[in-house]
């Protein structure tokens, strides 16, 4: 039996009211662009998560938990914290190597596909989607909150970086459908 010794309660109360902290404790809206933001992204690591769970590989869950590392920290940066912990420009690089790999692999397409296929393309796609929720979110946020007190440098390559991760689920949720022979489907006008 667990003691109240053993555990720290989730819950505060201190949020009951449609407010919540920024990191040094500065109180604001929970319908504030930055928070919208910063959910879109929880919302996408959670997503991917998902993903992760359908995934034999070691070495692509390993990358992607990588990913979701990623997106914390990114978190941690639009609720405020100051650190230098992430290195944006290299972690792009390898996501594009990764793309690039991939790619080749592929059949070529000049249509438009629909999202679905088998369950984890499927689920691929969706991770796609929200991750493009979210970098639309931040775009947002950038051009439109003055609170932000990130570098313009910074901002640059949080946003290459959402950029990329969803480019490399569009091409993710495609392996996964060739892989397990789903085929595509064309969107027809």
């Amino acid at each position: 039996m667990l003691t109240q010794a053993t555990f720290m309660k989730i819950y505060t109360k201190k949020g009951d009211f449609g407010e919540t902290s920024l990191f040094g404790g500065k109180r604001i809206s929970k319908s504030a662009l930055r928070i919208e933001a910063y959910g879109n992204i929880d919302e996408l690591n959670s997503f991917i998560g998902l993903a992760i769970s359908q995934i034999e590989q070691i070495d692509m869950k390993h990358f992607l938990e990588v990913v979701q590392s990623d997106l914390m920290t990114i978190t941690a940066y639009l609720a405020g914290f100051p650190g230098e912990k992430l290195d944006l420009e290299l972690r792009v690089s390898e996501i594009e190597k990764v793309i690039d790999e991939i790619d080749k692999t592929l059949p070529k397409i000049n249509h438009f596909i629909l999202p679905g296929g088998g369950k984890l393309g499927a689920t691929l796609h969706v991770v796609r989607s929200v991750a493009r929720r979210a970098e639309r979110s931040v775009v947002r946020l950038f051009n439109e909150d003055n609170q932000v007190s990130l570098t313009v440098e910074r901002k640059k390559k949080i946003l290459m970086y959402l950029n990329r991760v969803s480019d490399f689920f569009f091409v993710l949720a495609r392996f996964a459908n060739t892989k397990d022979n789903v085929s595509e489907e064309t969107w027809k006008e």
